[in-house]
């Protein structure tokens, strides 16, 4: 116990975390200051982006909001960004805010469907193989046209479920709650244990990578592809003929690369579920199944007919996802009685701090705009040409996107990308009008690119239209950069981020690390295959 005042806040800062984890952060706090005023911003900058990226490697030592925001409010006291710059960060991107606070929380009031209807899957489908191919897939199907993170909570959900069940048989309903406790947990029960939780740190991965590959070939699929569509002015349709050069044989791969995982069984792939376990699950299946009421199999049917409703409101874009997740919410909740304030507020608990979290991350993104730590990389692609050009593209977007937000990262290279091919259509002699207007006409949702082009005199329309083809590539290279390349680590993918943070990865021991081995081979994969084919079918 601590006896002086300076004891006392010693051991308050950063509560039980070790003494070199929080020295660490203490060294960062006092070395970023000095850097600022002897190296500059620039460096200092670049510093503070891998201090970060530290506090998500530690998130099981220490949840990353509390260091990291330490780390963020330090950089907008020292005035590498400012609090605008955050509030103008956080309320563009408040359409995935909203989507965290109310979407994760609906996707809460339909666990029980989601639990039966895995379960049963789980249960039937004893081939690893198989059942990883459909985690893999189901993701990839649904993100294409609802979203990642709406996706990935639907999964956790499903494996906590899950871990749950079993770990309560395990202890003998002695581990108080606690699903992190083995303490209560038989020598072969633990075994089995460790072998369930390898188990499901493969499918949630197997998910999550779905919805990557998922994610890039549709409009709707990821945040930054709803941006790039609207820069382009490209519809639903047209986004997905676009990107499919690339987009479907990445696909393909990864199915591929899902399969061979299993088969061969590496980079810690291959866990199987103990037969005893899977006894349990069926065991506890069935038990509900005979303490089912006809009013909880109504809650089910509600839960289904709820469940259609959200995939035909994002699948049409009805509304913003978070207000479609409020309504899933309202009607979950009103259909099925749920009317008690403290039975409401679980839902938001599994959100919650992720949302700060994701708002800490928006000081960082601030820091990367105020002071133009892209900048050096993006006016170098600028200068290429040609294939070389959509190769560089590619690889420039994924290997800042495997360091900060995606979607910051096309926000900041279809922004200047658009500015740099508005300049060359200005130069374009005998256009017969502003190359300003011409390039909102060319980028038109509501207009043909082909009428446009056909109002203009023959040899400036010839010398437009090849300018806007390899403008077309390099937007479709910017979102397969940021999309595919970035699934090395979880700071790129909000997805992997969510999981990383959620209340299940301690539960299954699922580190940074561990997710950066885990994802490993699909990036290899992934990435190489988009690289290729961006330089043969694309261009």
């Amino acid at each position: 116990m601590p006896h002086s005042p300076a004891q006392a806040f010693t051991s308050n800062f950063l509560g039980e975390s070790s003494t070199w984890y929080k020295l660490t952060i203490l060294a960062f706090l006092v070395l970023n200051p000095l850097l600022l005023f002897t190296v500059g911003p620039f460096i200092t900058g670049w510093l503070l982006i891998v201090e970060f990226i530290f506090t998500l490697a530690m998130a099981l030592k220490c949840y990353p909001l509390t260091a990291g925001g330490l780390l963020a409010m330090e950089a907008v006291l020292l005035g590498m960004t400012s609090p605008a710059t955050v509030y103008e960060e956080a309320a563009h991107n408040f359409p995935v805010i909203m989507l965290l606070i109310f979407m994760v929380a609906g996707i809460y009031f339909m666990k029980d469907l989601l639990l039966f209807t895995f379960t049963n899957i789980l249960v039937k489908v004893r081939s690893k193989v198989f059942i990883s191919l459909l985690f893999c897939f189901a993701g990839a199907f649904l993100s294409a046209f609802l979203d990642a993170l709406t996706v990935t909570a639907v999964i956790i959900a499903v494996a906590y479920g899950f871990y749950q069940v079993y770990h309560a048989y395990a202890s003998g309903g002695e581990g108080g709650g606690d699903l992190r406790d083995d303490t209560k947990v038989p020598g072969e029960s633990l075994e089995e244990l460790q072998e369930f939780r390898g188990y499901l740190r493969n499918l949630m991965m197997h998910g999550a990578v779905g919805t990557a590959l998922g994610g890039v070939t549709t409009l709707v699929g990821e945040p930054q592809n709803l941006l790039i569509g609207h820069e382009m002015g490209w519809h639903f349709p047209d986004f997905f003929v676009m990107v499919a050069p690339v987009s479907m044989p990445v696909l393909f791969v990864g199915l591929a690369t899902c399969a061979l995982l299993e088969m061969v069984k590496i980079f810690g792939y291959g866990h199987q579920i103990p037969e005893n376990v899977r006894k349990v699950l069926v065991q506890d299946a069935e038990a509900k199944a005979a303490q089912r009421t006809m009013r909880s199999k109504i809650k089910l049917v509600v839960q289904a007919m709820v469940a259609v409703w959200l995939i035909a409101a994002l699948g049409f874009h009805l509304a913003e996802v978070g207000i479609i997740g409020l309504s899933v919410i309202i009607l979950l909740t009103a259909l099925n009685g749920v009317t008690e304030e403290h039975h409401i507020g679980p839902a938001f608990m599994e959100a919650l701090p992720f949302t700060a979290l994701l708002v800490v991350f928006f000081s960082v993104v601030g820091v990367i705009h105020d002071q133009h730590l892209f900048a050096p990389v993006i006016h170098w692609v600028l200068s290429l040409q040609g294939k070389i050009q959509l190769a560089a593209y590619y690889g420039a977007n994924g290997l800042l996107s495997m360091i900060s937000d995606n979607v910051f990262v096309a926000t900041v290279y279809i922004t200047e990308t658009k500015m740099h091919f508005a300049n060359l259509v200005k130069a374009v002699p005998n256009l017969g009008m502003d190359g300003g207007e011409l390039m909102k006409q060319l980028t038109d949702p509501h207009l043909y690119r082909a009428d446009v082009l056909a109002a203009l005199p023959p040899e400036a329309a010839d010398k437009v239209h090849h300018i806007m083809d390899q403008f077309d590539k390099l937007a479709v290279s910017i979102n397969t950069g940021t999309n595919i390349p970035s699934v090395a680590t979880p700071n790129g993918q909000a997805a992997f981020l969510f999981l990383l943070t959620s209340s299940l990865a301690p539960v299954i021991r699922l580190s940074y690390g561990e997710m950066v081995k885990l994802a490993f081979p699909y990036t290899i994969t992934m990435s190489i295959t988009g690289l290729l084919a961006t330089w043969y079918l694309l261009a």
